[in-house]
């Protein structure tokens, strides 16, 4: 492809982007550069560090892909090494759907390439070994998870000293996923990449990491509730009171009642997914669980029926909540509260993408209401609670006083630390 960019072929030309890609782009809808686009991808163009807080819907993905991808194709007709060829870019995240979709992310972007780039997609759960098949040679992008990266290294099926550009995405996430022992070995292993650091929030291990990995990067953030604000527009937001044992029965009106033709209900175990799934199939729901003990053909081919619509509802653990991007997807459900309150945000925004509105639906009892109010002030926002006829909860949710600006009263259940001083009364003459 040609390195040349211009202005004349639109916003996206005038970043530095070559003709096909921004053809690419064009086909899939993409009027206008995103803020991180506008930012990020011509510094990825000159070769500097990226240090980017990229929230959900923030069009980070094509932010790092698009600039590879012309950075890859200006040197089509460099000479290569003699030997294996190595790989040139590598792309780490926390889990196997992201990197699946990654992938399929370059492929859609590099579409009109004339040389499109040997790309490799590497995860657990499957065999190693077509894995290995795919990287002689080398390969242009690799897109990988950590420990089947290791894996493959430990097999000798590719080297990634010579790693021209390096991407962590959802780094947070890897890290919370406990992956830093794998990273650090990882990092040990690279010379000099250009390095790209994308987290949708940044602890202090985070911040650690991007100071010892970066050097003299280009810091992109995006403001406080600005990707909520943003979602908002696209997206009603509800809560939904209603007693525990009531969801599942709850969530089967809302399915048969709202003729959403497709819903992705969250909830916060493996057990539980399973579990709504399997009554939301005896009730004739097209269902299906996904979480992290499926086996890897299982998690894709769950994730391919619900994009095809060939199963109404995924019931998915928080793997679905970041990289999940499904097409005009109508309706998320908060079955379960998120355990942490940034989570809030990847979940509802698997819907209200790409210029369409959808509804995220939350659940709330009395035993999460403080944590769902925890929420809201960390995202600055009050949901009007709803009742639904038949579904009303038989205890009570503890009110928000106006003289309680910060989460009301605790609910009904007593908490460890009451429970111990009562039983320390009772030992007592």
């Amino acid at each position: 492809m040609t390195s040349s960019a211009s202005g004349e072929r639109g916003p996206f030309g005038s970043l530095g982007l070559s003709e096909p890609l921004v053809r690419a782009v064009t086909d899939l809808g993409y009027d206008t550069p995103t803020p991180i686009q506008l930012e990020a991808i011509p510094a990825v163009l000159d070769g500097r560090d990226v240090w980017a807080s990229a929230q959900t819907g923030s069009g980070k993905t094509a932010a790092f892909v698009l600039p590879i991808l012309e950075l890859l194709g200006r040197a089509t007709d460099a000479p290569r090494a003699l030997g294996r060829r190595p790989v040139r870019a590598l792309v780490l995240v926390p889990t196997r759907e992201l990197a699946i979709q990654i992938g399929e992310a370059i492929k859609s972007y590099g579409r009109h390439l004339r040389d499109r780039p040997k790309t490799v997609v590497a995860i657990g759960g499957v065999s190693i070994n077509p894995q290995m098949m795919a990287l002689r040679g080398g390969a242009d992008i690799l897109v990988a998870t950590p420990g089947r990266l290791l894996d493959l290294i430990d097999h000798n099926a590719l080297r990634i000293e010579p790693v021209e550009i390096l991407v962590l995405d959802e780094a947070d996430r890897m890290l919370s996923l406990g992956f830093a022992d794998e990273l650090a070995r990882l990092l040990a292993l690279l010379e000099r990449p250009q390095n790209l650091l994308f987290s949708a929030t940044f602890p202090p291990a985070v911040r650690t990491l991007a100071e010892n990995l970066l050097h003299e990067p280009l810091r992109i953030e995006v403001a406080a509730g600005a990707p909520l604000a943003s979602t908002q527009a696209l997206i009603v937001q509800r809560a939904i009171e209603v007693d525990a044992p009531k969801r599942t029965m709850l969530l089967r009106h809302l399915i048969e009642t709202q003729a959403w033709p497709s819903v992705l209900v969250f909830v916060g175990s493996r057990y539980a997914a399973e579990h709504v799934a399997t009554k939301l199939q005896r009730a004739k729901i097209a269902a299906a669980p996904l979480h992290g003990a499926l086996s890897q053909g299982a998690r894709t081919q769950a994730l391919l029926d619900f994009k095809a619509k060939r199963i109404k509802v995924l019931v998915a653990t928080d793997i679905a909540a970041r990289g999940i991007d499904v097409v005009r997807l109508p309706a998320v459900v908060n079955y379960d509260l998120p355990r942490s309150p940034v989570d809030y945000l990847h979940r509802i925004g698997r819907t209200g993408r790409a210029g369409e509105s959808g509804v995220a639906i939350t659940f709330v009892s009395v035993d999460t209401e403080a944590h769902f109010r925890l929420i809201e002030r960390r995202h600055d926002l009050r949901l009007e609670r709803e009742r639904l006829a038949g579904f009303e909860p038989t205890e009570l949710v503890p009110s928000v006083t106006a003289t309680d600006p910060h989460g009301g009263i605790k609910g009904k259940r007593k908490s460890k630390k009451d429970k111990l001083r009562e039983a320390a009364a009772r030992g007592k003459p």
